[in-house]
């Protein structure tokens, strides 16, 4: 099933990573155990982490770049999910989160441990405690999907969720590093998560 006329024009009207990411700001987070295909997302018109990584995957490819995801991997709290892009040979960022600081990252960051280091001190759960582990070692290449209708179908799309998860991922602190991390400033916490979703 392909994408109709109207979806790829809309696809291909936000036609840079900046654009992908500011209609993503527009879309309200529901915390909900759906995992939609970009079609049911730009339908709804609401999505999670993992649909918002999935629209703005089907966004890039629509604009020339290769839809990829990547994995962040947590403890105590939520893996998070991002549509990664290169530009000129460094890496970039989309994504939607409950929590405003993992969100986009400009295309600035030499490798995936450069990005993933990005995430740290955002990365945190509802007691405050900085929770980010892993990253993926390379990202989730959506094309081999594309027997299975992954930009338009109607089927819950957990088959990709489980991808991610068994993509091989790199440590990103040593074990002496993780007991001394101290609880996250109520400041920081404040402007963590998104109040309005």
């Amino acid at each position: 099933m392909e994408l109709t006329a109207r979806e790829l024009r809309k696809l291909r009207s936000l036609n840079t990573p900046y654009k992908i990411q500011q209609y993503l700001e527009h879309l309200p987070y529901h915390d909900a155990g759906t995992a939609w295909s970009p079609r049911l997302v730009l339908r709804e018109g609401t999505a999670h982490c993992l649909e918002g990584a999935l629209l703005a995957a089907a966004a890039l490819r629509a604009n020339g770049f290769p839809p990829l995801l990547w994995d962040l991997e947590a403890v105590q709290d939520s893996d998070h999910v991002l549509a990664i892009y290169r530009v000129r040979g460094h890496w970039g960022a989309i994504g939607l989160s409950a929590f405003a600081g993992l969100r986009f990252r400009e295309p600035i960051y030499k490798n995936f441990r450069e990005l993933a280091l990005s995430y740290f001190d955002d990365y945190f759960n509802y007691r405050g405690e900085r929770t980010l582990r892993a990253y993926a070692s390379r990202p989730l290449d959506l094309r081999r999907f594309d027997s299975r209708h992954w930009m338009t179908t109607s089927q819950p799309l957990w088959y990709i969720a489980e991808a991610l998860v068994h993509l091989p991922h790199t440590r990103l602190l040593k074990p002496w590093m993780i007991k001394p991390l101290n609880r996250v400033h109520h400041h920081r916490f404040r402007s963590g998560p998104i109040k309005h979703m």
